[in-house]
């Protein structure tokens, strides 16, 4: 089989593909040594990680991030699910695509997978509250939804919560793990913003805690 080659089958092929296209065999390396396997070993009980978890938690909060909270519609008994996420990007114009991370242990992520489907919420800078609600566990705090207003994203029915400057309703095309972290890849289906909630600006997080975006100011040279 193909992945079952090894290196002397890997270099035969590549000589029998460049003759069929013509291309001179002397682009092909003299010789080829692979690289050496990497060197495993246990790792010893009194062995620190290479970098302390709450010092790489305080180093990159100097990244401000927009605030969303991401939604999905229930299944059967349960009610819909939500969860605050500040790891949020757009990953792809070509299909159109984003991604957001989640814990692996996170209790809400398990009924958005169910549901195969959700929404991006993208939070505005008075909805520091309306953050704080969803960034809570359900297990401490019941119905995240109580008292919140919402309706319905047009495609996937996700909850698409009232006087957000901008929503995304996304089906999920691809779950990637990253450490203890999940990778989940949505592909947009519908979008929009309400441009009179956009004009308060966007909610921003930093250094732990919530800012607001003060506007363009004047562009300096750099010396």
């Amino acid at each position: 089989m193909a992945f079952m080659m090894g290196h002397a089958g890997m270099a035969a092929a590549a000589v029998r593909y460049l003759r069929s296209t013509g291309a001179p065999l002397s682009s092909l390396p003299a010789h080829h040594t692979p690289a050496p396997p990497p060197r495993l070993r246990a790792v010893r009980a009194d062995e620190q990680l290479p970098v302390a978890s709450e010092e790489f938690r305080r180093i990159l909060g100097h990244f401000a991030s927009g605030v969303t909270v991401i939604t999905a519609p229930g299944r059967g008994a349960e009610g819909p699910a939500g969860f605050a996420c500040q790891s949020f990007a757009s990953l792809s114009l070509d299909p159109p695509l984003v991604v957001f991370l989640v814990g692996r242990t996170s209790t809400t992520w398990p009924r958005i997978a169910r549901a195969g489907v959700f929404c991006v919420n993208v939070l505005g800078s008075g909805q520091r509250t309306l953050c704080r609600g969803f960034a809570v566990s359900s297990a401490l705090t019941g119905d995240k939804f109580a008292g919140v207003p919402y309706d319905r994203a047009p495609v996937t029915s996700s909850p698409r919560l009232s006087g957000v400057p901008a929503w995304i309703d996304c089906v999920i095309h691809t779950v990637h793990t990253g450490g203890d972290h999940l990778i989940v890849v949505g592909r947009v289906e519908a979008l929009g913003a309400d441009e009179d909630a956009a004009s308060a600006g966007p909610l921003l997080f930093h250094r732990g805690d919530f800012g607001t975006f003060d506007g363009f100011g004047p562009v300096h040279p750099d010396p």
